[in-house]
């Protein structure tokens, strides 16, 4: 969970004494510390007395190392990356602070304070856990509730993926999805179990159909006052499956540990979603979630199976553990009735974009070269690690199936990440601006501020996307 107000606008406060923070990378140090002139020297804005105590204690700069005087505070800043305040914010004792070295201002600012915030989130649902409770007074450029609503739905996205299944089954995620649908006036609805069948989402069904929990399609749509119906369509889908056993293609006990998380691109959805609303953007936001249990009984679909589908493929399962791309695709088709000018498809979808790219760097899909450019230029300014893969056309053949139109995976283990994203585009129209990603959603180790579990990525970049290329 997060507490918002250990960031504050220092317009508003005044009447606060906060010490100031002098903040020093590991060249600032090194150089102060010489003792030959040429090398240079310590930056003019601190005073003699904090170079004297950093010299004193041999104060390196290393990233969120804290050396506290009367005078104000050193905070490391490593190499010189924004980085330091998640962990500062984290290791300074309750207090106001506010920032005397250096001046920040645009995109540096943002990702400071966003750090300060994000640096006093902890996932405490379920255990005590000490709080963070330094609060940071921005500086008159700080956007502070522009800076609050990021991470307030990093933190949500956080959340979600970290809650067990046990308590965020389908029905869970609907009642999340209503309460933020609830909170900015959005018209939701949902489609449960066999009406599945009747509106024509047989993929959402057979994957969800083998648990007690009913597999649910939620959908909700979104604009503001002020939007007229010339706006641009937003439409955002995230693979909601709230656990996956393999079905009966069943994981081992490794490949199963962690599959609460399944349910991240949901996760990623819903916080997007609500972002986009919180900020008011001028666009007609579409959220849709296909929301299963991929579970074992009776009733489970089979490898073997052939699966109809709303856009009228038929699909041979090679494997009831390929399930997200299934949900996504009947989910897609419906989307792209509804002509989006920008469809989003986020996913915990693939092992193969982490043997690829590791947990932090995400793989996205597009065929538009415009929109990949901005994306990866969102990526870079938000530092929201992003990178464009191919959809190799010549592994399309590697889908091929002797009964029915595609099969759902291929027979060997080839290009996993490119090979979801070429099935997924199956099911669009040509034509159809889309952007997939395949997403972890979670954090294998802990860093400072930074705690091992359930990790938003992409979001910042993708709401900026938005931003600039959708909303202006």
């Amino acid at each position: 969970m997060l507490n918002t107000d250990l960031l504050i606008d220092q317009r508003e406060a005044r009447n606060f004494d906060a010490r100031p923070l002098f903040i020093l990378t590991t060249e600032d140090c090194a150089s102060g510390r010489s003792k030959d002139e040429a090398e240079g020297k310590w930056p003019d804005a601190v005073p003699e007395s904090i170079r004297q105590l950093a010299t004193l204690n041999q104060f390196t700069g290393k990233t969120g190392s804290v050396l506290s005087h009367e005078d104000g505070v050193l905070v490391g800043a490593g190499n010189g990356s924004d980085d330091f305040a998640i962990a500062a914010a984290a290791n300074l004792p309750a207090g106001y602070y506010r920032i005397a070295y250096p001046a920040l201002a645009g995109a540096s600012l943002e990702r400071v304070l966003l750090g300060w915030l994000l640096g006093g989130y902890r996932f405490d649902r379920y255990k005590g856990a000490a709080a963070p409770s330094a609060i940071l007074m921005a500086p008159p450029q700080g956007d502070v509730p522009r800076v609050r609503r990021l991470a307030k739905n990093t933190a949500l996205v956080r959340d979600l993926i970290n809650t067990p299944a046990g308590d965020m089954l389908p029905t869970d995620l609907e009642n999340t999805a209503r309460t933020i649908a609830d909170a900015s006036k959005a018209r939701l609805n949902v489609i449960t179990a066999d009406a599945l069948l009747t509106d024509n989402f047989p993929m959402v069904h057979a994957v969800g159909r083998a648990s007690d929990d009913a597999p649910r399609l939620i959908d909700f749509q979104w604009s503001n006052d002020h939007t007229d119906e010339t706006a641009p369509r937003v439409t955002i889908i995230g693979k909601g499956v709230c656990f996956d056993s393999g079905g009966l293609n069943i994981k081992g006990a490794n490949g199963m540990s962690l599959m609460k998380k399944d349910m991240g691109g949901a996760a990623h959805a819903l916080g997007l979603g609500q972002l986009i609303m919180e900020s008011n953007l001028p666009v007609r936001l579409r959220v849709l979630v296909p929301a299963v249990e991929n579970a074992i009984s009776g009733s489970a679909f089979r490898p073997g199976d052939v699966l109809q589908t709303r856009k009228g493929l038929t699909v041979e399962i090679g494997n009831t553990d390929a399930e997200g791309r299934l949900i996504l695709g009947d989910t897609m088709t419906y989307a792209c009735e509804d002509q989006p000018d920008l469809l989003i498809t986020l996913a915990t979808l693939t092992g193969a974009a982490r043997v690829a790219l590791g947990p932090e760097v995400i793989p996205f899909y597009t065929d538009d070269v415009a929109l990949a450019h901005a994306m990866k230029e969102a990526s870079a300014d938000t530092q929201d690690p992003a990178w464009h893969m191919p959809m190799w056309p010549n592994y399309e053949k590697m889908l091929a199936s002797p009964v029915a139109d595609l099969n759902n995976i291929s027979g060997n283990s080839f290009a996993g990440s490119i090979l979801a994203a070429l099935f997924l585009r199956r099911f669009i129209p040509a034509g159809q601006r889309w952007l997939h990603f395949d997403l972890y959603g979670w954090r294998p180790g802990s860093e400072p501020g930074r705690p091992q579990g359930g990790e938003a990525q992409c979001l910042r970049a993708l709401f900026t996307l938005i931003e600039r290329q959708v909303a202006r």
